[in-house]
């Protein structure tokens, strides 16, 4: 087992990647927020199979969060991340601070996410996803990946980071995988600490809704939609944000009479935990 080389300067990561491709080795980024799980771990084996070196960043990027949101609450957990990733042999870690990555405080240009960026996600929490495209756009530009590594998980912020480097021509490959579940079907996630024993009982409606959806696609939308709602009940202890079935193609809702792949995406609130989750379903 290596441990990896932790940089914390983006001059830093220039100089060691640039050797990486100096040496002719594929580079492929995985960018994180740290508190890392099984899921973050997928996405580093997938890295490993496809790249010769591996550059896992760490960055709990404050643009992203909104007022009241949980910026301070997110679990920081470096020295516990960088010993689970030598055990998955990443090469690098990138753990910048917040002055590393925004020099001059909150930063002035952003990269915009558009009319997509303001719905679901975005519509719960305005500027969230130009947050991200962001700071993945300035990851992308430090560590020039051949490959970005991504979980299906956060499905509306691959659309948008896919759409971004397609519209913007930026020369990365992204690579999707599929999202990671406990054995009762909870997707996981770094929120997921925060949930009692009986908080992670009611979180495990979403899960449940996903599958009533899929369940039901084949008689159509509406009952996609009816079923998938019907999951979440009467319970106090659970609030349903949204849950809407999108076209896969243009992120946006399906039309009653659609047919075919979709995506169905829920988030709710249990307690003061936030989730999220996703499923590919077949309309009939």
């Amino acid at each position: 087992m290596t441990v990896p080389e932790v940089l914390t300067t983006i001059g830093r990561v220039r100089e060691s990647i640039g050797a990486e491709r100096r040496a002719s080795r594929r580079v492929a980024l995985v960018p994180t927020m740290g508190a890392l799980h099984a899921g973050h771990l997928a996405l580093v084996r997938r890295a490993r199979e496809l790249a010769d070196t591996v550059i896992v960043s760490i960055f709990v990027n404050p643009l992203q969060f909104g007022p009241g949101e949980d910026l301070d609450r997110y679990p920081r957990t470096l020295e516990a991340d960088v010993a689970a990733l030598a055990d998955a042999g990443v090469d690098y870690v990138f753990a910048p601070t917040a002055r590393e990555m925004y020099p001059s405080g909150r930063s002035e240009t952003l990269v915009t996410a558009g009319h997509i960026g303001t719905l679901y996600e975005g519509a719960s929490r305005p500027g969230h996803f130009d947050g991200v495209l962001t700071i993945v756009s300035k990851l992308f530009n430090v560590t020039r990946p051949d490959i970005a590594v991504f979980g299906q998980k956060d499905a509306q912020q691959v659309f948008l980071v896919a759409r971004m480097v397609a519209e913007l021509d930026v020369p990365v490959e992204i690579e999707v995988v599929p999202t990671v579940r406990e054995q009762d079907g909870l997707a996981l996630s770094s929120r997921n600490r925060f949930l009692d024993e009986g908080q992670r009982a009611m979180a495990l409606t979403i899960s449940e809704s996903l599958r009533a959806a899929e369940a039901a696609a084949s008689e159509g939308l509406g009952e996609a939609l009816a079923e998938a709602t019907a999951a979440f009940g009467d319970h106090d202890a659970i609030a349903l944000d949204y849950l809407v079935v999108v076209d896969p193609a243009t992120f946006l809702p399906v039309v009653d009479d659609f047919h075919g792949l979709a995506v169905v995406l829920v988030a709710a609130r249990v307690g003061p935990t936030r989730l999220i989750d996703n499923a590919a379903i077949v309309l009939g």
